[in-house]
């Protein structure tokens, strides 16, 4: 199943790409695996995914013994500020850096071991009371604060967009945080680190790839539902 399913994902995101005249090597297709047992993750390997997304530190840390070494796992739910000095080195990307007082524990935590973490900004397009993140506005100011820590690099933005029925509501969303890094960039507050723009998920990737997202994490279509 997980094999077929993957299958079914990359032929919907080269028909995203070829609808944006994009070519598809542009893309990152992270599989969501939060939940789910070691044997999917495998199944998904040998299927040819190499990149993995999980919600809680404590799965990375289980899951990654069991998996081969070029298997790379991405931090892509909430992270405590006293769980950082767990998952950095461990994680190859934190997706969800929400507030400046986490990324200033992870300077903190990555100091002390010398370690160089790369994350991506999350971002809280719509606004939404339930979900963390900068506000579009705030992100800026945010960006000239972290780019001067000198264990941090910031490789980009990050949005969890509302959950819709009809994907084509979330395209404005996916329109405004392209603006944003497209923006960020022209002006190189970003000292040009910045190249990852991580949005669109199982239900609404399509549109986010049109929209020029460069990773999308998918869970759902891939391992199917929980």
């Amino acid at each position: 199943m997980v094999k077929e399913n993957l299958m079914e994902v990359r032929k919907h995101m080269e028909e995203a790409c070829r609808r944006a005249g994009r070519p598809v090597e542009d893309v990152t297709l992270v599989a969501v695996s939060k939940t789910k047992p070691l044997e999917m993750l495998k199944e998904a390997y040998e299927a040819g995914a190499r990149d993995f997304g999980e919600n809680k530190v404590q799965e990375i840390l289980e899951k990654q013994p069991g998996m081969p070494e070029d298997a790379r796992f991405h931090m892509i739910g909430h992270l405590q500020r006293n769980k950082v000095r767990q998952v950095i080195g461990k994680a190859v990307l934190i997706h969800s850096v929400d507030s400046l007082r986490l990324a200033e524990q992870i300077e903190a935590d990555a100091a002390k071991r010398d370690l160089s973490v790369d994350i991506l900004l999350e971002v809280n397009v719509a606004r939404e009371e339930s979900k963390y993140g900068f506000f579009l506005e705030e992100v800026e100011e945010a960006l000239l604060q972290i780019r001067e820590f000198p264990h941090i690099t910031v490789k980009g933005l990050m949005t969890i967009a509302p959950f819709v029925e009809d994907p084509e509501e979330n395209r404005d969303i996916f329109k405004k945080l392209y603006q944003l890094f497209i923006d960020i960039k022209s002006k190189n507050i970003d000292n040009g680190t910045m190249n990852v723009l991580s949005m669109g998920m199982t239900g609404d990737y399509q549109v986010a790839i049109e929209e020029g997202s460069t990773m999308i994490r998918v869970g759902t279509g891939i391992f199917g539902a929980r």
